[in-house]
């Protein structure tokens, strides 16, 4: 399921970036039918980057303390709706950015807190398997060693003779030939 969000959220902000560019289109229309907005939301921009872009040139040049004219107000509007649609699509493309960033980041942080799960789960099985581990080696312990059972065989061989040697049945002699 994780594997197939992914390309639908890839494809939802390209639909969305696409969608941005007949907006800034309606938004720069809007600009230049509207004397308000042309007014007070294009004109100052396009005034100021203009201004910014000339005395960048004129230094450029060697030219220093030249006054910039401004612009007229039919170019003033036509540079500040395209400034305005720039803005619009550039708006979007890094609210865009921002989103994809804040997903890949929680997708990091949750593939972190399961691999620090799965790496605590390991760890209480380890832990879990020493003590289990301590268990059986302390039992082992316990256990008479194998030379000692090795005695007690000897030992019980040299009873059966000594109970055969005083009893001489046929049962011991049976029982001494299955050694």
């Amino acid at each position: 399921m994780v594997v197939g969000a992914f390309p639908m959220a890839k494809l939802f902000y390209l639909g969305i970036r696409q969608v941005s560019k007949p907006l800034a289109n309606r938004i720069k229309e809007a600009a230049r039918r509207s004397e308000f907005f042309k007014t007070y939301i294009c004109l100052p921009p396009a005034q100021l980057y203009h201004w910014v872009e000339m005395r960048t040139k004129m230094r450029i040049m060697g030219f220093r303390g030249t006054a910039i004219k401004p612009l007229n107000e039919e170019a003033a509007a036509e540079l500040g709706a395209e400034l305005l649609g720039e803005a619009t699509i550039f708006i979007v493309g890094g609210g865009c950015l921002v989103l994809e960033y804040w997903r890949h980041q929680t997708q990091q942080r949750n593939k972190e807190e399961e691999q620090k799960a799965a790496w605590n789960a390991l760890q209480d099985e380890v832990g879990r398997l020493a003590l289990a581990l301590e268990t059986l080696q302390a039992q082992a312990q316990a256990m008479p060693s194998l030379s000692a059972l090795e005695e007690l065989r000897a030992e019980l061989r040299e009873v059966r003779t000594q109970v055969c040697n005083e009893h001489s049945t046929s049962k011991c002699q049976a029982a001494s030939s299955k050694k």
